[in-house]
């Protein structure tokens, strides 16, 4: 594919959420599409918290990052998210899904003010400012006033906005709730084991398993008949959008047109992009434009990878033509995505 029609493929803009749900094929209910998404999921210096409470206590949050994980591994509490409309109750075992950068608190009741946050560069101060790393502390990624207070808050936050596809944090809500029967609560306990360890290589263990976290609940929120699922994953069933789709999932390298797509779809031109534009919420080469960065993203983790094979794999005719494509779409350029940097 030429550098110009790289370019030309991604000149439409993105969408967001749509209601409703679809289980389509596949061993476990996911399309094809969501598990793409999904195993894009990285987490590089993931942060993880187990905060040990007394009523009442409050966490206003407000670090910036881009997704959050709490569940509540003792005692019960509430979630105020500044961008959803009512609080939102967690029992033992329940797992939320915070997205951010927006703020949201963390409370014993709905009315509790808080009295700590956490900042950028996870530092906890009170209101007035006053660092409570060091009073805080009590062990490896624990912190609290006595061990033996009643509730115990286990959290863990994606730290780089691109460790994550914007076609994932654009499918979420504010806010989501699993309650325990929902999801596989026990891999919770296994976290909360491994975060008050201090061995060599648990930073890696512990990214792991906040990858491993998110994918486990979003499964489990997206197979719920009332979920708020983003539009690209209920288009799956349409018989001739769903087709598109698997097509540009399947060969993202092909030098696709709308009309080559049509074609594979067995429609019009027009018909097809009219139609993927309804259900998608965006045109077909948008749609591939951001598919093609989350892939690169993805492959440039790999061993041995070079800037512009990956190009070549994702469709763009060189790495420069990848390289102003991924700064567009993530935020910053690839090098600085693998070096962990965050996005201007």
């Amino acid at each position: 594919m030429t550098t110009a029609a790289a370019r030309g493929a991604e000149q439409d803009g993105r969408s967001g959420r749509a209601a409703g749900a679809w289980r389509t094929r596949g061993t476990d209910g996911l399309t094809e599409a969501l598990t793409d998404v999904l195993g894009g999921a990285r987490a590089r210096g993931g942060l993880f918290h187990r905060a040990v409470l007394a009523p009442p206590w409050g966490v206003r949050v407000q670090d910036g990052a881009p997704l959050a994980l709490a569940s509540m591994l003792r005692g019960t509490g509430w979630v105020r998210h500044s961008e959803a409309p009512e609080p939102v109750r967690l029992e033992p075992g329940d797992v939320a899904v915070l997205r951010g950068p927006a703020p949201y608190v963390l409370a014993d009741d709905p009315e509790t003010e808080p009295g700590l946050l956490i900042q950028p560069g996870d530092c906890c101060t009170t209101v007035d400012g006053t660092d409570m790393c060091e009073e805080l502390a009590l062990g490896v990624r624990t912190w609290g006033r006595s061990p033996d207070d009643p509730a115990v808050l286990l959290s863990g936050n994606y730290q780089l906005h691109g460790d994550l596809s914007a076609r994932l944090l654009d499918a979420l809500p504010p806010v989501l709730v699993l309650d325990a029967a929902e999801w596989d609560a026990d891999l919770m306990r296994l976290v909360a084991a491994e975060v008050v360890k201090d061995a060599p290589g648990q930073q890696m263990v512990l990214d792991r398993l906040l990858d491993l976290l998110l994918v486990s609940v979003l499964r489990a929120w997206f197979a719920r008949p009332e979920a708020d699922a983003p539009a690209w994953y209920r288009a799956q069933s349409d018989p001739v959008v769903g087709v598109a789709l698997r097509l540009l999932h399947e060969q993202p390298g092909h030098a696709w047109t709308v009309a080559a797509l049509a074609a594979g779809a067995g429609v019009s031109r027009a018909s097809l992009a009219r139609r993927f534009s309804e259900l998608v919420g965006e045109p077909p080469m948008s749609y591939l434009a951001q598919w093609r960065i989350d892939l690169a993203a993805r492959l440039l983790r790999e061993r041995g990878a070079t800037l512009g094979a990956v190009a070549r794999r994702v469709g763009y005719g060189d790495g420069f033509a990848l390289s102003a494509a991924f700064k567009r779409l993530r935020g910053v350029s690839p090098t600085a995505y693998l070096a962990g940097g965050a996005p201007d």
